[in-house]
């Protein structure tokens, strides 16, 4: 029982800088834009957000130094695309290696620092429910802000009338500014929000989740958070539903060990990336699903009419 809370309580600290960083994916897809820098935003906004942490003391700048370099990486990204034109595919890939390389660069005199990480919240009374209170009210206030974030963007896509311009640009571009909607100003904002949510994630993971500084601490989360958007067929929930289950299976291995269950390290490491070429697969197999939710411009390119 000890393992199983700790797999449960842990998962939603796991999961929280991959949630972060699909919602922010999800809301550019719906958008019609396919982002595929995200690992290299994530990391050059832990680096980022380790050093400003550790310099000021605050996570809360921490946070907002990850968010900014996020939301600065993501306009070079919006650049490209939207005003040179840039195959989406190429530039997304272009710009995440710049994060990578940036984040390398920068973090380099901070290998080995460490930082405090922040306390967890017992919710009164809550905390104290058998078994599920230990695993969902005694968490740290990012872990909530994320579960917040998956019902505002669901909200937001779904609710207003912002959201349904977003989905209608996302839908057909062309058909949008016949209708006096301005495609690119959107998808701007949405680059930009996804840049922003790409940055919260980076800067949890290196300031409250591992607060200690290893070059390539992100490892391929920004791929996962990426795979997640497909995985949750472009809804806010399913792709909640999937960080949580990923972030889970980060940490099975942990627990088996703690139950005396021999399995090799190795393997458990590469088993969240494992699960997510098999549930691709399986996913890409419905073609049905995909096709009713995805984007139909995804990818494509949309130039303003003069």
């Amino acid at each position: 029982m000890d393992a199983l809370i700790f797999v449960l309580a842990g998962a939603f600290a796991t999961a929280t800088p991959l949630l972060f960083a699909a919602l922010g994916e999800l809301v550019v897809e719906k958008s019609g834009v396919l982002n595929l820098s995200v690992e290299g935003m994530m990391a050059l906004s832990a680096a980022i957000a380790f050093m400003v942490t550790l310099q000021s003391g605050s996570h809360l700048v921490g946070f907002i130094a990850g968010a900014a370099s996020g939301a600065l990486l993501s306009a070079v990204f919006a650049v490209l695309v939207l005003g040179f034109m840039a195959n989406q595919v190429a530039a997304g890939l272009a710009v995440g290696i710049l994060g990578l390389g940036l984040s390398s660069l920068l973090g380099r005199s901070f290998e080995g620092a460490t930082l405090l990480g922040i306390d967890k919240i017992a919710i009164p009374l809550l905390s104290e429910i058998p078994v599920l209170g230990k695993i969902l009210f005694t968490q740290d206030i990012v872990v909530y802000v994320g579960i917040a974030a998956t019902g505002l963007v669901a909200w937001f896509l779904y609710r207003t009338k912002a959201g349904l311009t977003l989905r209608v640009i996302g839908e057909n571009p062309n058909t949008a500014h016949a209708l006096g909607m301005r495609p690119v100003g959107v998808r701007f904002l949405a680059i930009l929000f996804g840049g922003v949510m790409a940055g919260f994630a980076g800067a949890y993971a290196s300031t409250v989740l591992t607060p200690l500084w290893s070059q390539d601490m992100i490892a391929g989360r920004g791929w996962i958070a990426v795979a997640l958007v497909v995985f949750g067929t472009w809804r806010p929930g399913r792709v909640a539903v999937g960080a949580y289950l990923f972030g889970a299976v980060s940490l099975l291995g942990l627990a088996l060990q703690a139950m005396g269950i021999g399995i090799p390290a190795q393997f458990m490491t590469c088993l969240p990336y494992v699960l997510t070429i098999v549930v691709l697969v399986a996913i890409s197999a419905d073609k049905v699903r995909v096709r009713l939710n995805a984007p139909a411009a995804l990818g494509e390119s949309y130039r303003a009419a003069s």
